[in-house]
């Protein structure tokens, strides 16, 4: 394994409070609308300012999208919690010379807050975000697009997140496609598109590196 390709949200970091708190503030001061987390969820697939852009009726949509990151920024400290299994795992990967990328829906601006906020900005090779690709998940173009930047052939890399459309998107590619499960109270308990593998947990997915245990096929 040459190279692994993350998702971020609900993979790398449990960023959906945070997420649920800015777009609720959003809709709330800028159309008098409350939204459910289910509401929130529904509009999931473009980034974040596409979501805004979409969905939001007022039309004064660049003073919504700051204020998306306004609160997105001040709580995120309180909403999401760096993962000590996840940071390690990065770190362990890195120490391998195993070659890292993110391949998120999310914004380019909103990443770069997580990934500062939690550590993460100096371990990945390339990062591939909502701005930078025309069709999001679960079209394969992302994943393409890393693969290409990375310099890895297909069989030489895995693709890793926690949705359906990260699975889709990494079957597409014509890579080996991992779903996970390892962050609490986030993923679903089953996916609907059939990974290759499936990893419960961080120890589960070192284990099947350290020794090509296939178990969790």
């Amino acid at each position: 394994m040459k190279a692994i390709i993350f998702d971020f949200d609900g993979t790398l970091a449990n960023t959906l409070p945070i997420c649920y708190v800015a777009f609720q503030s959003v809709f709330k001061e800028f159309d008098n609308k409350d939204l459910s987390s289910d509401d929130i969820i529904a509009m999931f697939g473009p980034s974040e300012t596409g979501i805004i852009i979409e969905n939001l009726k007022n039309k004064n949509k660049e003073n919504a999208i700051e204020l998306y990151y306004e609160k997105y920024l001040e709580d995120h400290e309180q909403l999401v919690k760096p993962n000590s299994e996840i940071t390690e795992m990065i770190r362990y990967l890195k120490e391998k010379g195993i070659k890292m990328g993110i391949v998120t829906g999310k914004a380019r601006r909103s990443l770069d807050i997580s990934l500062k906020a939690l550590h993460m900005d100096n371990f990945f090779e390339i990062i591939i975000t909502g701005d930078d690709v025309i069709h999001p998940k679960p079209h394969p173009e992302g994943v393409v697009k890393a693969l290409n930047l990375l310099e890895v052939e297909r069989n030489d890399c895995m693709f890793i997140g926690d949705s359906d459309a990260d699975i889709e998107a990494g079957l597409k590619a014509n890579v080996t496609t991992a779903g996970v499960q390892w962050l609490p109270d986030y993923q679903p308990s089953e996916f609907l598109v059939k990974p290759n593998y499936i990893f419960e947990s961080v120890t589960g997915f070192k284990k099947y590196l350290e020794k090509g245990d296939q178990s969790e096929l």
